[in-house]
């Protein structure tokens, strides 16, 4: 574990002048927004929930399940492979660690691995030789949310993140080039892991260095506007949580999962009662979706014995003699940098115009988009404001809200108000300005025009690395 940290920490040292993320150096966006692109080409894939879960009947086992109880004595990862394939699929991503921390791969950060249960073999290792050698793209699945080794909130250590950051190196250092890394158990209400207790802008720029052709999904993003990627390179969308895009007005290089069965992981019932319907996966979904600029990830669950079931290798059968990719998608709109810095705004004091109590300044930088600031409609000239009670270094501001239509925004040094953005005439729900970094101890935002109750659900203030 040592051994590896200080490797991490050498190579971290030595590359991190040498690599910068997308956005930092001339076309990298362009850079970026190509890679987007050729993600929402593939179109089609397969998610593969295979882990120490498949052998508990549940996705949230024992933490301190023994890792004797993994034992896939027919793993054949040529079939998932296969079967895939059979479906029309570009790609597949595997659960290398889900929330309750056993490793299927080779690591040496933790013996809750593959390599103390009966099996000892690389699993990881096995599905992306598989993989590519169908030639079909390698996504990995990662989960912050570690219940095994106490990742947990309020318990989180430096050395928990040394631990993340040292096994997101493994995966990305040994196993050939990544399409994209999708990440879960973070920043979600269920997990309360924040992306300042496991630093997103840290682990972002790991992988980004490690591998800069990589992709970072974060599947909790739904929890962020529809109109911007924050925190993430790609918009996920999990159907089985509710989360559902908006075929109609989507802009945004997105990702739908749903499971073919009941469940992510494999249960015993499984292999007797009937998949979702082909028709309707393919109709209602994959199609739509597509045309909305949006991948989509159907989950197949491999049995304990490491295989996919009769049924489901029947349905995905099914769907590629209902379905043919016709390659590339419409080109997806240009964009802008995602935002992954930390927010200096959250929940610092704030102040604005008259509003009603249950709509009152507070609301509007609590990170949280389902709540709102709102102005009281006989206000004329709305302002709020974010004081950071001294002087902090910005260039971003991000602006969610309701119905503000031309404002003005402001930073506070010296005892004197200095613009920002001497007129926005930005209309849309999510207004990101970048600018040369400021000094200032408060910044407001002056709402000139509004086109019905102006309201703010976030306030967002960022010192981004550039």
């Amino acid at each position: 574990m040592n051994r590896i940290l200080l490797a991490l920490s050498l190579f971290m040292a030595t590359a991190a002048g040498a690599q910068k993320i997308a956005y930092e150096t001339p076309g990298a966006l362009d850079h970026l927004h190509a890679l987007q692109q050729q993600f929402e080409d593939l179109r089609f894939g397969m998610f593969i929930h295979f882990n120490i879960p498949t052998y508990a009947n549940q996705d949230w086992p024992d933490p301190d399940a023994s890792p004797d109880i993994f034992n896939p004595t027919k793993l054949d990862c040529n079939q998932w492979a296969q079967a895939a394939q059979s479906a029309g699929m570009t790609y597949g991503c595997l659960t290398t660690k889900h929330h309750s921390g056993f490793c299927i791969w080779d690591t040496k950060t933790t013996d809750y691995s593959v390599m103390h249960s009966p099996y000892k073999h690389d699993v990881v290792r096995e599905f992306t030789d598989a993989f590519r050698a169908h030639n079909l793209k390698v996504f990995l699945y990662y989960s912050i949310l570690d219940t095994h080794h106490k990742i947990r909130p309020g318990q989180i250590t430096p050395k928990d993140v040394d631990m993340i950051k040292a096994q997101l190196t493994e995966l990305l250092t040994n196993y050939g080039p990544i399409t994209a890394l999708i990440i879960d158990g973070w920043d979600a209400p269920w997990s309360r892991i924040s992306y300042d207790d496991v630093p997103f802008e840290e682990i972002y720029r790991l992988i980004k260095t490690l591998q800069p052709d990589c992709l970072v999904m974060d599947l909790n993003s739904a929890k962020y506007p529809a109109e911007a990627l924050m925190y993430t390179d790609i918009k996920s969308y999990e159907l089985g949580a509710g989360q559902k895009i908006s075929k109609e007005t989507n802009r945004l290089p997105a990702l739908t999962c749903l499971p073919v069965n009941s469940a992510w992981f494999w249960k015993t019932d499984f292999p007797t009662t009937p998949t979702k319907n082909p028709d309707n996966l393919v109709n209602d979904l994959l199609v739509p979706l597509n045309n909305a600029w949006c991948n989509f990830i159907l989950n197949v669950a491999p049995n304990r014995d490491g295989l996919i079931d009769q049924n489901a290798l029947d349905a995905l059968a099914a769907i590629g003699r209902k379905w043919k990719n016709e390659g590339p998608v419409a080109k997806i709109p240009p964009g802008v940098a995602p935002v992954i810095s930390p927010n200096i705004a959250k929940r610092q004091a704030a102040n604005a115009s008259w509003s009603d109590d249950m709509d009152i300044m507070d609301f509007g930088n609590d990170d949280n988009f389902r709540s709102s600031w709102m102005s009281n409609p006989a206000v004329q000239h709305p302002w709020y404001e974010v004081d950071f009670g001294r002087d902090r270094s910005f260039n971003t501001v991000v602006i969610t809200g309701e119905h503000i239509t031309r404002y003005r925004i402001e930073y506070f040094e010296n005892g004197g108000w200095t613009p920002l953005v001497p007129r926005g005439d930005d209309s849309t729900h999510v207004k990101i300005h970048r600018f040369s970094r400021a000094w200032g101890s408060r910044v407001r935002i002056l709402i000139d025009q509004f086109n019905g109750q102006p309201g703010i659900a976030e306030f967002g203030v960022y010192d981004e690395r550039r």
